[in-house]
């Protein structure tokens, strides 16, 4: 969405701009104009879908100004941003139809909230039909948590794909820290305590933005606060989540309570977590049990061997032989690679982009997104210049 920005204050403007590139699809400040007179005097050549104005300057005697911009600009929604409007001024722009008032200083989740309401009365947002991606750990260690944060974001990255990574872990999750160093404002919890406001500019507001088509939902930080949290309210953040996100990817954790599992049946796709390794065989076993329990089909479950080294004494057709299943990807053991992403902070693929470990994510990605044609060279071949044969 283009939009013009009536402001004098520099600070609001670059926040203003932080905020919307981060949506997905971006606002985009394309023209500028000090104040509402200027806005009036030097309008636009080419009409904006968005005008947001700050007000906070104007005088009663200026009011009458929003209706001139108004009139300038008649398809071009308007946002209102004040701080202690005139009575005058909301008169005005009541007549004038503005709908979209907020409160300076910016407050993040109603500026999104309110982007959203004008997105959807625009006709701009698009509804998806995303696809839900579950990864749990057969065992504690077994590298789920990275990997399901670095392919969600090699999935934004390289398939152009508009993804949510949600963190289910029931306490001491821990996901936003492995992709961005920013502390969350809202956490799983914090949803659940306001799923009657679950709307997709909502859900927008409350993630850790890693990229401006990746985001994170973190866990609930106080593990007393998932006492409130239900099973169908994920059933509402996933229905949610699916009507404007390509892929949603649930980070699960090991324990299956009645949240994750909720999450578990809803899952396009469920890839257990391993290594190859007698423990993680065996909880593996008890875990692809408790699915086949469950009556989740065969086809759904998707095994991941991480950390693999070709030469061992247990081999893949063992671990397949063990646990009736067949094993969808193998995770090369490059512990500098993942160490160094992991302290770090930074997905792997932008730390280390040639390293084995980002190789083959990219080559999750293309299973999973299915974008190799038999004959073809893969996108990760295309974007790496790789031609060794595998």
């Amino acid at each position: 969405m283009k939009a013009l920005m009536v402001s004098a204050d520099s600070l609001l403007h670059a926040e203003v701009a932080a905020q919307g590139s981060a949506r997905m699809p971006g606002l985009q400040l394309v023209a500028t104009r000090q104040g509402l007179r200027e806005a009036v005097e030097r309008p636009l050549a080419e009409l904006p879908e968005l005008a947001i104005v700050d007000a906070s300057a104007v005088t009663a005697s200026e009011a009458e100004l929003v209706e001139r911009l108004c009139k300038l600009y008649p398809a071009t929604s308007v946002l209102l941003l004040t701080r202690e409007p005139p009575p005058e001024l909301l008169i005005r722009a009541m007549r004038a139809g503005i709908r979209e008032v907020l409160q300076l200083p910016l407050v993040h989740s109603a500026f999104h909230e309110a982007l959203g309401r004008i997105e959807l009365a625009a006709g701009c947002g698009q509804l998806r039909n995303g696809k839900v991606l579950a990864f749990i750990s057969c065992k504690g260690g077994s590298g789920a948590t990275f990997l399901s944060t670095n392919f969600a974001y090699a999935l934004a990255a390289l398939a152009d794909k508009k993804v949510l990574l949600i963190d289910l872990h029931g306490q001491f999750g821990d996901a936003t820290l492995y992709v961005s160093d920013q502390k969350p404002a809202m956490t799983l919890s914090d949803i659940c305590a306001q799923i009657s406001r679950m709307d997709g500019a909502f859900l927008e507001s409350c993630l850790v933005h890693v990229a401006s088509n990746f985001g994170v939902l973190a866990a609930a930080d106080d593990p007393q606060h998932t006492v409130d949290m239900k099973p169908e309210h994920m059933d509402t953040i996933l229905r949610v989540a699916c009507q404007h996100y390509d892929y949603i990817v649930l980070d699960v954790g090991r324990q299956i309570d009645a949240i994750s599992l909720r999450a578990l049946d809803q899952a396009d796709a469920i890839h257990p977590v391993l290594q190859l390794a007698l423990p993680d065989i065996r909880d593996g076993r008890r875990l692809l049990d408790i699915f086949r329990s469950l009556g989740y089909a065969a086809e759904r479950i998707r095994l991941i061997v991480n950390r693999y080294e070709k030469g061992g004494k247990l081999r893949l057709t063992d671990l397949e032989q063990a646990l009736g299943a067949d094993v969808m990807h193998t995770v090369p053991n490059d512990y500098l690679s993942a160490t160094d992403s992991v302290n770090q902070g930074i997905p792997v693929l932008q730390l280390s982009r040639s390293s084995a470990v980002a190789r083959s994510l990219g080559e999750l990605v293309e299973l999973v997104t299915a974008r190799r044609a038999p004959e073809s060279k893969g996108l990760f071949d295309r974007l790496f210049g790789r031609h060794e044969a595998e």
